[in-house]
């Protein structure tokens, strides 16, 4: 499909996007980039047979998105540090021995290929394979650098709102409409694994509300499909559930896959709530659905502060820059963790962009108020 046949499907059908992440990554031993993608095409080949829509992997470039010095732990893979685990997963997938031949399978198999970029560089690095459709993760929310990049291209975006604020996901929303109108807006919660009565599902109501002219959809990291279908039966045309061959695989989230087999079921039940009104009516009645319900607001929760201290970045300098140059794009990073970085919150990057700075910094040095300010 092209952006617009993408778009379109969203709009008006429902889109099923195995997020598929990282999961070629299956052993703690290191594997050849050959192994590795051959991991990843039987991931398509399971996830279209599965009736997937599309499929998504995690792209990483640390240079421009994790300082190396600071070691902090995956939120939801303990004993792994994040620039390991990230730098793991950038060297496994070169764009030329990788991604494209990835991305011509997916063609062949007739599901949409796409990847969640982790920083501008990894958008980049998509935009030289050929994307159609962009995810911004939770985590990268507030990652204006990057965001940036995503509104001034053509493709349609796909933003998640986990371990977020309800101001938060207002501000990015409004921030990428302004450059593209093709936004939706995925409500998760970044808990891994969550369990089905923490969906909170009538946040969709507050987003429909919120965003009218934006499609809805919920993203789903628990084993077991009734969040997803419920959310179907409430209106959400985008449903997103991790998906990988086995649970017992080694890596950061196959344990809160869906397999193979479960996904089809997933995926069968939602069309038939599709083409059914019995069968939608049925999922509205369903007796775990009040706990699922939840309430209508959208608030950070305690069980997502610690994914927060991991993710949300701090300004850094992407480049050299000399005494009094002006800061253009180029030479600003958005770099994790905040919670250990020096420099300004990466959502005042527009309150950066062009400013001179009052003294010369170094590559990988905090953009702070004293220097811009």
């Amino acid at each position: 499909m092209d952006d617009k046949q993408i778009w379109d499907k969203i709009k008006k059908g429902v889109f099923i996007i195995a997020e598929a992440g990282k999961n070629f990554i299956q052993t703690e031993e290191e594997k050849t980039v050959e192994e590795y993608l051959e991991n990843a095409k039987e991931l398509v080949d399971k996830a279209a047979l599965a009736g997937a829509d599309a499929i998504k992997f995690q792209t990483h470039v640390v240079y421009d998105e994790q300082l190396s010095h600071i070691k902090v732990l995956a939120a939801h893979f303990k004993g792994l540090d994040r620039y390991s685990w990230s730098t793991r997963n950038m060297n496994a997938t070169p764009a030329e021995e990788f991604w494209k031949p990835l991305k011509a399978h997916c063609e062949k198999k007739g599901i949409v290929f796409f990847s969640t970029p982790t920083g501008r560089d990894a958008a980049k690095r998509l935009s030289s394979v050929g994307v159609n459709l962009w995810k911004l993760a939770s985590g990268d929310l507030l990652d204006f650098v990057l965001t940036d990049y995503l509104r001034n291209t053509n493709a349609p975006i796909i933003m998640s709102s986990g371990a977020s604020t309800f101001e938060e996901v207002q501000r990015v929303y409004n921030f990428l409409r302004e450059k593209n109108k093709r936004v939706a807006v995925v409500h998760a919660l970044s808990k891994y694994p969550g369990k089905p009565e923490e969906a909170n599902l009538a946040i969709l109501e507050l987003y429909r509300e919120t965003f009218p002219e934006a499609p809805i959809g919920f993203s789903e990291n628990s084993v077991g499909i009734e969040p997803s279908c419920i959310a179907v039966a409430l209106g959400a045309t985008i449903v997103e559930k991790h998906f990988s061959i086995r649970r017992d695989l080694w890596g950061a989230d196959h344990g809160v896959c869906s397999t193979p087999e479960e996904f089809k079921e997933m995926v069968d039940t939602i069309r038939n709530i599709e083409n059914d009104a019995g069968e939608k009516n049925k999922w509205l009645h369903h007796p775990k659905c009040k706990e699922i319900m939840g309430e209508k607001k959208k608030e950070l929760l305690e069980s997502e502060k610690e994914f927060r201290i991991v993710f949300q970045k701090v300004l850094r300098a992407g480049a050299d820059v000399k005494e009094g140059e002006v800061l253009t794009s180029d030479k600003i990073y958005a770099m994790r963790p905040r919670s250990k970085a020096k420099g300004l919150p990466s959502e005042e990057y527009e309150n950066v962009l062009g400013k001179k700075v009052k003294k010369a910094l170094k590559k990988y040095d905090p953009i702070t108020e004293d220097v811009v300010g």
